[in-house]
Parts: structure tokens; sequence; C-alpha cells
């Protein structure tokens, strides 16, 4: 599907599937609402889906791997070459993300969306990394919507494949600072706000790309109501291909993961270009950079997890899934209040 295409096929979740599902969460023999938020996903699930029958299948996670231009500016610790190396190595189980989807039961899926170099992952390259946004727009609007339906393709892809839920991260050298550059334009922050010290930059680097930030917003004024604006001119386009997977989820009806900062903002991106696909995104946790809190607010979806993550790759994304299927156990499995012969729980006033 185009970007056209896909935002015709957006709807607002299903809401008869989630009075079903809220139903069904009351019929089953324990406490009202005892497993909290739980109960909250699965019945946002059914109405993503359109089921009360809440079946997930196979679960994806897609990385999406790009270069940022950037990077030429000093603002982060490691050298370009570090994406492939890292993007490579999902497909041979030597990256935190696939040693995670195997243990969830997920199969994951690196996308060479703007690697700097050729690659042996999946192909959907836009362009070899994107422009040095200090100097020059980070990419065409043209190259940001040709990203965004790379994240769509992939979505209509898994879902032909029989995939319920696709997680989603990222892996990309730069890419804290083009997403603290989309975070201050989108929410109007300082960039000193939203910015942190990535993958560990000392108190001085940080200062530059806080500075390179400032400067790159100043000089292309990327228009807040415009979110494809604004990745073309300091995103990135590992942002823009899961800002399209979170399209293509809301499009194809399929649950769609966000995992921490660079992936929220992606979402964020998404619902500012299409307010219904919130209804569409599950947050994953809380990650450790600065700008995470205003961005969950932003959101308003409450996360599963604290724990002080910050690596990306969709790690925190798929730590949900073994949560979520033994949600889904208990809603499939277990007693009602009828089997047992027991009176149902009622509201107390």
């Amino acid at each position: 599907m185009t970007l056209e295409e896909t935002l015709e096929k957006i709807h607002p979740a299903n809401q008869a599937a989630m009075a079903a599902s809220l139903e069904h969460w009351s019929n089953i023999a324990m406490p009202l609402h005892s497993l909290g938020r739980l109960q909250d996903t699965v019945v946002r699930i059914a109405g993503m889906t359109g089921d009360p029958r809440v079946d997930l299948k196979k679960k994806a996670l897609v990385v999406m791997c790009a270069d940022n231009g950037v990077v030429e500016e000093g603002v982060t610790q490691s050298g370009q070459e570090v994406t492939k190396i890292v993007a490579e190595n999902f497909l041979k189980e030597k990256a935190t993300a696939s040693i995670l989807c195997k243990k969830a039961g997920a199969d994951i899926f690196p996308v060479d969306i703007g690697i700097t170099t050729d690659s042996t992952i999946i192909q959907h390259k836009v362009m070899y990394g994107t422009k040095n946004m200090a100097k020059e727009p980070a990419m065409t609007r043209e190259q940001a919507v040709q990203a965004l339906e790379v994240g769509i393709h992939m979505v209509e892809e898994l879902k032909e494949k029989g995939y319920g839920i696709v997680a989603t991260g990222e892996m990309g050298i730069g890419n804290t600072t083009t997403s603290s550059a989309v975070t201050a334009v989108l929410l109007e922050q300082d960039p000193a706000k939203v910015t942190g010290r990535g993958a560990g930059l000392s108190s001085a680097g940080l200062e530059k790309k806080i500075s390179v930030i400032r400067d790159a917003i100043a000089l292309h004024k990327p228009k807040k109501g415009d979110p494809i604006d604004v990745l073309a001119k300091v995103g990135g386009l590992d942002i823009a291909g899961m800002a399209g997977v979170f399209l293509g989820g809301a499009a194809c009806q399929i649950p769609v993961v966000a995992d921490g900062f660079i992936s929220c903002v992606a979402a964020l991106c998404a619902i500012r270009i299409c307010p219904a696909v919130k209804d569409y995104v599950i947050t994953s946790h809380k990650s450790k950079e600065p700008a995470t809190v205003m961005i969950l607010e932003a959101l308003d979806i409450p996360v599963f997890l604290d724990c002080d993550m910050c690596l990306g790759e969709g790690t925190g994304a798929v730590t949900i899934y073994p949560i979520l299927d033994m949600a889904l156990a208990v809603y499939g499995s277990m007693s009602t209040f009828a089997d047992i012969q027991m009176d149902n729980y009622v509201p107390l006033v």
C-alpha cells in the first residue's frame, strides 16, 4: 500500500469487540480486574483485531537499521560501522534482540532501510544513510514517505505470513540525536530537556549533541504540524520506517508494540500523521533516555515495565511478549463463574 492508501484504511478500534472482551473477562472466575493492565491490553487487542477471541498467532520483531549523517558532527561515541555489524548479527543470533526473540518465541526481521554500506539483511534501502542535518535536511520529503512505505510494506508482508503482532526496534548509530531533534520539534521543547547521552557520551559530548540539534532545528525550521516534514529535515530513516510499521499495523488491524524512546518517537510521528493509529499501539517500557517520560505522556498509553532499560533494538518490546502470552492463557483457558457454579463478582459501589 502507498501511504495515501494506508491512511484511507485506518479506522478507530472496534468498540463492540472490546465490549465483548471486557464481558468475557468479567465472567472469568477471579476478582474483577485483578490482572489489571494485562486485562486492559487484551481488551485493546480485541478492539484492534475486531475479534474478542484474541489470538496473537505468530509474533515478530521488525528492526529498522539505518545510519545518520549527523554522526559527522561528533555526537556519538561509536562510528557508523557499528550499525552494519550489529544489524547483521541479528540474523546470527549474536545480538541482544535476536537472543530475546528466540526465548520469547518471536521471529526477527532486520531491515536495511539506510545503512551506509551494503548488508546481508532484508533489503529496503531508501538511501545510503541520511545527510548531515547540521548542514542540510536529513532527506527529502519523498524519501521520508518512501521510508514510511517500507514500514507499511513490512506489516502487509508479515500479515500475509500469519503474524498477529509486530514489535518495533531500530539499530543506527546517531539515532538518539535524530530522535531528540524530532521530539524537540513535536513537543516544542528545548533540545537540552530532551537530549541524553545515548550510548555513553561525556558531558562535553552531550553539550555538543544538544548544540547540533538546536542549530539544525534553527537552520531547517521543521513544521511541528507536519510530521513528515519533521522526519525529512531532522529525523532518520529508522524512525520513519518504524512510523510506517505503526501506520501499517493500524491499516492491517494488527497490534504494534513500541520499544523505548526512539520507537515511541516513531509512534508519536505516526499518531500525529493519523490520530486513529493510537488505538493500535502498545507501549512496552519506560526507557532511561530523558525525554521518554514526555513522549509517553504525549502518547498517553500506559507502559508495562520500568526496568531502566535503554538498549533499543526492540529489546523492551519483545520482553512483554511472554507477559501477553500469560494473559491470553488466562483469558482463553480459565474457568468461568458459570463453569464452577458460582455467582459472578460485582463491582462495589
